[in-house]
């Protein structure tokens, strides 16, 4: 068996148009295995977790005991949870599956069950400062072939709306070197987003899944409004309807409305959304590999949603690196219960510093075979795009009250 016990760790920053955080172990048989550890607008906190309180414990430590190094790391750290450690966790884990993997000479989805499917049916994000242009830019994904599209739009009446990017294919929301702020107003939302799936049906009609981040903005009846008046449409999903810090709050959505929901980008434990699932509040957890702790822990939680016929839709921005995206497909591949994964295209001088194995075709993306999670870093060309602090928007109501970005 080829000797995987930790020699060195080192983080590597980069900014290829956004910033990235990415682990890198090496090992005494001479595998290295990587992991991301970004947080977008936070990522320097995640780099001196590591660097400073996690590296320092890995070295000396066999790589192939994963369950255990991942446990040492959450229960020894005696402070759990929250966004910084659990990415830090996750980091981690994702090298170490990666290890492991490569020590097999086998794509990592083999070693977590094989493949339960041909492909991982993704969805592409269309959106446009008008109905008009949201739905001609949907066409677009239609005719790439995509199966599934986000719909996103700007709202008569203010100036700037989540999710609406300036290019085909490509949305960075940590835009400022402080933070930039949006004005928002859920009554005017609320009055636009029925005529976007109204002619989005009429153009796409019926065969293509259409689906609608609201990104925590409303309250919980008010969500329940736009589920029922949405119904007509068949929704694939309403994406983060309302904040889910009370995961009860969800209660009040389900008794007013049909249309499927998804939670959980934000999420960075089991204990996020236990009783989103238990009391099948929710169709779809969002829990991503990198916030929720790694391959380790969000195979426990995709298996506890399995048990109430919960679907998982991890979350798939471009402020996850490739390391990310080709660590969540192996994850998809293998779960029984998987739904759709968000797929954003990232940049060609991303993906040029994350040389990787997975492609699409077909409406779906495949990990690809190659051992371990099949994507690297190039470090010679990381070093040529420096870190470069940014920040995502905040949001403030119309009367400038702060607001739920």
């Amino acid at each position: 068996m080829t000797d995987l016990t930790i020699t060195g760790a080192r983080v590597i920053t980069t900014c290829p148009g956004r910033n990235f955080v990415t682990l890198k172990l090496e090992t005494k048989g001479g595998l290295t295995g990587v992991g991301d550890a970004t947080l977008n607008g936070r990522e320097l906190s995640v780099a001196s977790y590591l660097a400073d309180h996690i590296i320092p414990c890995l070295i000396g430590r066999d790589a192939h005991r994963i369950e255990d190094i991942w446990q040492y790391l959450y229960k020894g750290a005696y402070w759990r949870r929250g966004p910084v450690t659990m990415t830090a966790i996750a980091a981690v884990d994702m090298a170490l599956w990666d290890l492991k993997a490569k020590a097999a000479g086998l794509p990592l989805y083999q070693l977590l069950g094989g493949a339960c499917r041909e492909g991982v049916m993704v969805y592409g994000h269309a959106n446009g400062e008008t109905v008009e242009e949201t739905v001609a830019e949907a066409k677009r994904y239609l005719d790439e072939g995509y199966k599934a599209i986000r719909l996103q739009s700007g709202v008569p009446g203010l100036k700037s709306t989540y999710g609406v990017s300036k290019t085909f294919g490509f949305y960075e929301p940590a835009d400022a070197d402080l933070p930039t702020e949006n004005l928002w107003s859920s009554e005017k939302y609320l009055r636009s987003v029925p005529a976007l799936f109204e002619a989005a049906r009429e153009t796409l009609g019926w065969d293509v899944h259409l689906l609608h981040d609201i990104h925590h903005r409303l309250a919980p009846i008010e969500a329940g409004r736009l589920g029922k008046d949405l119904e007509p449409y068949r929704p694939f999903w309403l994406e983060d309807a309302t904040p889910a810090e009370n995961q009860a709050a969800f209660r009040l959505i389900r008794q007013h409305t049909t249309s499927p929901l998804a939670v959980g980008e934000i999420f960075n434990s089991i204990w996020d959304c236990k009783q989103l699932i238990e009391e099948q509040l929710i169709d779809y957890i969002r829990a991503t590999v990198l916030h929720a702790g790694g391959i380790t822990h969000l195979r426990k939680i995709a298996a506890f949603a399995d048990l109430y016929g919960v679907r998982t839709g991890c979350h798939g921005a471009t402020d996850l690196s490739p390391i990310t995206m080709a660590a969540a497909l192996h994850f998809d591949l293998s779960v029984p219960n998987f739904g759709v994964q968000e797929y954003m295209r990232h940049t060609a001088e991303t993906d040029a510093v994350f040389p990787h194995a997975y492609s699409f075709a077909n409406g779906m993306l495949h990990p690809g075979e190659a051992p371990g999670l099949g994507v690297d870093i190039d470090e010679g060309l990381a070093a040529q795009y420096p870190y470069q602090r940014a920040y995502l928007p905040v949001n403030r109501l119309e009367d400038g009250s702060m607001h739920s970005w």
